[in-house]
C-alpha cells in the first residue's frame, strides 16, 4: 500500500492507520507542586506545545515510522496553527483536518517537580467531530488497515468511525465516554488503564458487586496486584472484547486475547520527567506495531518501552522517539 500525501519518506508500506480524534494546543506550566484548592502558585515556565490523545497517538505512531492519517478539527484562532503543525512534522496526512468555527481545543496541563501532571481540557473544536464530520471522512476510514479512537470527541463521532472501519479496530477509552457497547465489542484491542477497565465493564454488563474491577493500589496487601489485574483483563474478555491492553503505569501492560490465558509486559524502569501523553506514546507504539503485522503481545513490548522514553522527556509530542531512537531496555 503507498504512503500517501504527508507520510514520511521512511513510512512501511504494510498498511496505513487512520486515527479519528482530537487536536490541542497544550499550554504547559511547571510548578514544584500542584496547588491546593484556592491557593496561587508561582510556575517556574510556561510551554505551547501541540498535544490532544489523537494528534499524540497520530505522531507517535508516525515518528516510528507508520504511515499516519488523521481525522479531526481546529479552530480559526491563533492556536490552530500550533495543533496542526505538530500533526505535519511528523509526516502526518492532516487533508482530513477540518476547519472550524470557534477555538481550537486547548488543555491546560501543570506538571510538578516528580514529572506528575493534572489536566483540564477545553474541547473547542473537537467537539465538531461528530458523526457528521466522520462521516464526510468515510472512505478514509474504510480504507484505513488500522482505525484508532479515543474518548476526547463525540461518542457518535467514534460509533460513526467505528462502522466505517473495514479494518481492525482500535479504541483507547480515554477519558470515558459512553459509547455503543457494540463498539466495546469491535475493539481490537480496547487500551485502557485499570479505572478506564471498571467503567468499559459497566458499559459491557459485566460487573457485579463481589467482582468489581479496582485499582491494584487499592486491594489488600494480600492480595497480589498480578491478580487483580488479570482478573480485570479476564472480564473484559468474558464480556465479548476480542483483546484487551491494560495499562498499569510503571508495571507495564496486561495483554490478553480470546481464551488465552493474559500476560504482563513489564516497562523498563525510567526516572520520570514529565508523564504527559506518555499513554499515548504507548497507544501509537502500539498501533504502529500492529500495522506492521506484529502479534499483540510483541507490538506492546516495543510499546512500554517507548511510553518509558516519553517520561524521561518533557512535552507530549516533543517527548516521542523517532524510529532511529535507542529506547530503554533495549
Amino acid at each position: 500500500m503507498s504512503r500517501g500525501h504527508g507520510a514520511p519518506a521512511g513510512a512501511a508500506d504494510s498498511g496505513r492507520i487512520v486515527v479519528v480524534g482530537s487536536t490541542n494546543a497544550d499550554l504547559i506550566v511547571r510548578t514544584q507542586r500542584h496547588p491546593r484548592p484556592g491557593e496561587t502558585l508561582l510556575g517556574e515556565d510556561l510551554d505551547t506545545l501541540p498535544g490532544g490523545k489523537g494528534a499524540n497517538q497520530a505522531v507517535a505512531a508516525a515518528r516510528l515510522g507508520a504511515a499516519v492519517q488523521f481525522v479531526g478539527a481546529v479552530g480559526r484562532d491563533a492556536f490552530a496553527a500550533v495543533a496542526r503543525d505538530g500533526l505535519r512534522a511528523a509526516g502526518v496526512d492532516v487533508s482530513a483536518l477540518a476547519e472550524v468555527e470557534g477555538p481550537t481545543g486547548t488543555a491546560i496541563i501543570t506538571v510538578d517537580a516528580a514529572g506528575e501532571n493534572s489536566i483540564v481540557v477545553v474541547p473547542g473544536a473537537n467537539g465538531a467531530v461528530d458523526a457528521a464530520r466522520v462521516e464526510q471522512a468515510r472512505e478514509t476510514v474504510a480504507a484505513a488497515d488500522v482505525v484508532v479512537l479515543q474518548g476526547e470527541i463525540p461518542a457518535a463521532g467514534s460509533e460513526a468511525a467505528a462502522r466505517a472501519c473495514t479494518g481492525r479496530l482500535m479504541l483507547n477509552l480515554a477519558p470515558v465516554i459512553a459509547v455503543d457497547p457494540a463498539v466495546l465489542r469491535r475493539a481490537d484491542p480496547l487500551v485502557v488503564n485499570e479505572h478506564e477497565a471498571a467503567r468499559a465493564a459497566e458499559m459491557l454488563g459485566a460487573v457485579d458487586a463481589a467482582a468489581s474491577p479496582v485499582a491494584a493500589d487499592a486491594v489488600p496487601d494480600a492480595v497480589a496486584p498480578d491478580a487483580v489485574e488479570r482478573g480485570v483483563v479476564e472480564r473484559l474478555l468474558a464480556a465479548g472484547v476480542p483483546s484487551v491492553v491494560l495499562t498499569v503505569g510503571p508495571r507495564g501492560a496486561w495483554i490478553g486475547v480470546g481464551s488465552a490465558e493474559p500476560t504482563r509486559v513489564p516497562a523498563p524502569g525510567v526516572d520520570a520527567v514529565d508523564t504527559t501523553g506518555a499513554g499515548d506514546a504507548f497507544v501509537g507504539a502500539l498501533a504502529a506495531g500492529l500495522v506492521r503485522g506484529e502479534a499483540l503481545a510483541d507490538a506492546a513490548r516495543r510499546a512500554v518501552q517507548v511510553g518509558a522514553f516519553a517520561v524521561g522527556r518533557r512535552g507530549a509530542q516533543p517527548s516521542y522517539p523517532a524510529a532511529e531512537d535507542p529506547l530503554p531496555g533495549d
